[in-house]
């Protein structure tokens, strides 16, 4: 979510591109953030919204302002208010406009009539954004999420593609690693035109949210599936790009949480194996603060935005209040003072998970294929390969243990019985066994062969 200044709790209404919003601090203390983020090898991205500002924002207030004293039947000129351009304002009502107050103008709003959109077919309008991110990269900035990227042009895929790549080139031009992901919330087959742009990556929605592919196997799905969604993901992908990094994620501020999603005696199981479905993806991956505690929140987007949960205790240090609004929630695990001292927790888990992804660059960095032969509806095989190196991820996704035979797997110049165990995520306390090229996998569970 954006950190500029804004009247909504959201800060999504940009009011300033080039400050910081009292609620989160100064620019002193985002100065402080970024270098203790560097310090630790941490790369900070921000979230960049280009579709649209608040009304609030001096360039629409002296838009509107122009046009309420433009006199009876005169047109806008951008020679006389520039920033009229900057918008895009009609006489004419249409789908997604707004009336502006006190005259015959309507204005783009396809969000919120506080929002109104950006005319990014405006070199002045683009060239605002030049020095926005000059600003950003100034202070150490690493790249930017782009918000709403698919309403830039609404409903023109072509468009949109098309003010990506002034932008990509105009960003990598400047800093060229930086990194931009953009938000395209669409099916699969749509945002994976996007890559067309140059970008590094867009957001993998097909994955995500209580109906993605993970959520999806998980409760009535076949393990086979999801394999064979990875690599068809892949193959989509690369159709638009051969560079493209897929961002994969299983939450977002605008979904309902996770933990919310199962239920029954396996709900905690689901719940964890579910984050290393999404975290052992190929790309760079994303987790949603709170996930990995197994936060709840639904609803309306408050409850899904609530404050992230350190303590039971309401008022101990680092607690805040969330959003007003917020209704009050029940979490089912606990905070993080209590599962970090927890080694079967949902935390615990999840760092473990993050631990074996950065131990492997092959599961960040891999091609997927698909072991279809030693898969079935409970087990799914993958081989991820970076290089000259190979490894083996086993997925069982049922809540029974299961045996699998690896053996007639191939492995480089190595038979399947001569792999050996490389990681092994348990949902449980019952362990995995490797005997022979046999591999036994408990329930819920990933197994790293190698």
């Amino acid at each position: 979510m954006p950190v500029m200044p804004s009247t909504t709790y959201h800060k999504y209404d940009v009011t300033d591109f080039c400050d910081i919003d009292p609620e989160y601090g100064t620019m002193d203390d985002f100065k402080d953030l970024i270098a203790a983020c560097h310090e630790r090898g941490i790369n900070v991205i921000i979230d960049l919204v280009m579709n649209h500002t608040s009304s609030q924002h001096e360039w629409f207030k002296t838009a509107a302002d122009y046009l309420k004293n433009l006199p009876e039947g005169a047109e806008p000129d951008a020679l006389e208010c520039p920033y009229v351009d900057y918008y895009n304002f009609s006489r004419k009502m249409q789908g997604g406009y707004s009336k502006l107050n006190d005259t015959d103008w309507y204005y783009e709003a396809q969000f919120w009539s506080e929002m109104p959109d950006l005319n990014l077919g405006s070199q002045a309008v683009r060239d605002e954004f030049d020095k926005i991110v000059d600003f950003w990269f100034d202070l150490g900035v690493d790249g930017f999420r782009l918000d709403a990227a698919k309403e830039y042009y609404s409903g023109s895929v072509d468009k949109n593609v098309e003010v990506l790549s002034w932008f990509n080139s105009m960003v990598k031009e400047k800093k060229e690693d930086a990194y931009i992901v953009a938000e395209v919330w669409a099916d699969q087959n749509t945002y994976a035109k996007y890559y067309e742009s140059g970008i590094d990556s867009c957001f993998d929605f097909s994955f995500a949210d209580s109906t993605g592919t993970i959520a999806a196997v998980l409760k009535n799905g076949s393990a086979s599936s999801y394999g064979k969604a990875l690599v068809s993901l892949q193959d989509n992908l690369s159709q638009y790009s051969d560079s493209y990094i897929d961002a994969p994620f299983y939450t977002n501020h605008d979904m309902a949480r996770s933990a919310g999603y199962y239920s029954g005696d396996d709900s905690e199981n689901q719940t964890k194996i579910a984050q290393a479905m999404n975290l052992l993806m190929s790309g760079s991956a994303f987790l949603y603060y709170g996930e990995e505690l197994g936060m709840k929140g639904s609803g309306k987007d408050e409850n899904k935005r609530a404050p992230m949960y350190w303590s039971e205790d309401a008022a101990s240090n680092g607690m805040c209040k969330g959003p007003a609004g917020m209704d009050a929630i029940k979490m089912k695990y606990g905070a993080l003072e209590t599962q970090e001292n927890d080694g079967n927790s949902i935390y615990q888990f999840v760092k473990q998970t993050i631990k074996l992804r950065n131990e492997y660059p092959e599961i960040a960095r891999g091609t997927v294929a698909f072991e279809k032969s030693v898969s079935d509806d409970k087990i799914c095989v993958i081989k991820k390969t970076y290089g000259d190196s190979e490894v083996l991820l086993v997925y069982n996704l049922a809540s029974e243990s299961v045996t699998v035979d690896l053996s007639s797997v191939t492995f480089g110049e190595k038979g399947g019985s001569d792999l050996e165990v490389g990681g092994v995520l348990l949902t449980d306390r019952e362990e995995a066994t490797f005997q022979n090229g046999t591999l036994t996998v408990p329930g819920y569970s990933v197994v790293i062969m190698k």
